[in-house]
């Protein structure tokens, strides 16, 4: 169903208010945390799925179902929703092909931005993508480090990010856009690493390259709604925690707190990096869990007050010694 109609009748049928912030949120749990965290008394916010959402009280968003590929849906669903004043795209690809990478994040991307009605309302948009932009690197990587994608993904964000930017200085020229390149998300529902280490599956690389950066989902939540209000956000900040740690080292002591085996060794080429937050700290933006193995132990705990015991992969060797460690230089 398409809505026509005043902004007077807007407010009756829909229950959104004239001359609030209006936030259009383009993606899943990172948006209904962000959502979460934004004062009510100045914001409200609508939301697109591809599938149905079905209301949840207490809830911030108002879920409306469009495809970033159909710009029909995308018109009706957007005639409901007041003029968007911010945008937070952070959509999740439901395959890992070339093809779908390119529909949701550049294809898609331009589409919404074709689409919004009123698109001089909108003031800011920040876009969400992944520090896959950049490949292996021993050394320490920032915003200025020269993006060297390995992959479609990687690349395809980058194409994004290069469209929103043109946008910017053509139809959206009042607007400020930024993007935020997360490292790997964990957290409540994300732990799928350390299940990898109790059922035996993953093996830790040995050898220079291998870094793991993370950040918490709740980490990555607050860094959303800090760009969206910071006044004068740079085009492109590092959402990581502040201690990037080798590969090995993370996976010994993930499986140390899940009471596991350590990990096997295996010899690969460098597949990590180690990512600066420095920018995005200095704007006035703190991470609750600034150490990994931290939240990872909080989240162990409270997985753990929620689901039954589960025991690890029994091994057929003696638990091995962990080596000793290495600190990053």
């Amino acid at each position: 169903m398409t809505w026509q109609c005043s902004h007077g009748q807007l407010r009756r049928q829909t229950g959104y208010k004239h001359g609030m912030n209006t936030l259009l949120l383009i993606g899943g749990d990172l948006c209904m945390r962000t959502a979460g965290r934004l004062d009510s008394a100045e914001w409200q916010c609508a939301g697109l799925r591809r599938r149905p959402v079905l209301a949840t009280p207490g809830s911030r968003i108002r879920w409306f179902q469009a495809d970033l590929r159909d710009p029909a849906s995308l018109s009706a669903a957007l005639s409901a929703i007041p003029p968007t004043t911010h945008l937070l795209y952070a959509p999740a690809p439901d395959a890992r092909t070339p093809e779908t990478y390119v529909q949701v994040y550049p294809e898609g991307l331009r589409t919404l931005l074709e689409t919004l009605p009123e698109p001089e309302r909108l003031r800011r948009c920040v876009m969400v993508d992944s520090t896959a932009v950049w490949g292996p690197s021993n050394a320490w990587v920032d915003e200025e480090t020269p993006a060297n994608p390995e992959d479609f993904r990687g690349a395809s964000m980058l194409a994004a990010e290069a469209l929103l930017h043109e946008q910017l200085t053509g139809r959206f020229q009042n607007v400020i856009g930024t993007a935020l390149r997360l490292s790997g998300l964990y957290g409540p529902g994300r732990l799928r690493l350390i299940e990898g280490l109790r059922s035996g599956r993953i093996k830790a690389p040995t050898g220079p390259g291998h870094w793991a950066n993370r950040i918490h989902i709740e980490d990555a939540a607050s860094a959303c709604a800090h760009l969206l209000a910071l006044p004068k956000p740079l085009s492109c900040y590092i959402g990581t925690d502040d201690h990037p740690l080798p590969t090995a080292d993370l996976y010994d002591a993930l499986a140390r707190m899940a009471d596991c085996h350590l990990p096997d060794r295996e010899t690969r080429p460098p597949d990590g990096k180690r990512l600066s937050n420095a920018r995005l700290r200095a704007s006035g933006w703190t991470p609750q869990w600034p150490d990994m193995t931290t939240g990872y132990a909080q989240a162990l705990v409270s997985a753990a007050r929620s689901a039954p015991p589960i025991r690890c992969a029994e091994a057929a060797r003696p638990p091995r010694t962990a080596p000793p460690r290495r600190s990053p230089t």
